[in-house]
């Protein structure tokens, strides 16, 4: 358990640093003019928050009370960086939920 989640933050991190090296390199306003222009874009858009939405579901069943919303508002904004720190945080619990 501990490996799997010391991977996921390592990707996580990985990742983080991804979008950091993104930023500087990239032109932001004209990737995102292309995502809400272009049909492909569009649906990539569409599938990241459909995706966003389905954790949300998931947190909701794990969490079950208002610290849910601590977790979910967040991911429009964060995106799979700020969904990697609540599955390692939470990685335990759901697989003892799997388990038991």
């Amino acid at each position: 358990m501990g490996l799997l989640r010391t991977l996921l933050a390592i990707l996580g991190a990985g990742f983080a640093a991804l979008i950091v090296w993104a930023l500087f390199q990239g032109n932001f306003s004209q990737a995102g003019r292309w995502l809400s222009t272009d049909p492909w874009g569009i649906v990539t858009l569409a599938d990241l928050y459909f995706g966003f939405l389905m954790f949300a579901v998931i947190i909701v069943l794990v969490e079950r009370n208002r610290q849910a919303l601590f977790w979910i508002i967040p991911i429009p904004f964060l995106g799979n960086v700020w969904v990697v720190i609540w599955f390692v945080m939470r990685l335990p619990r759901i697989a003892r939920a799997f388990r038991g």
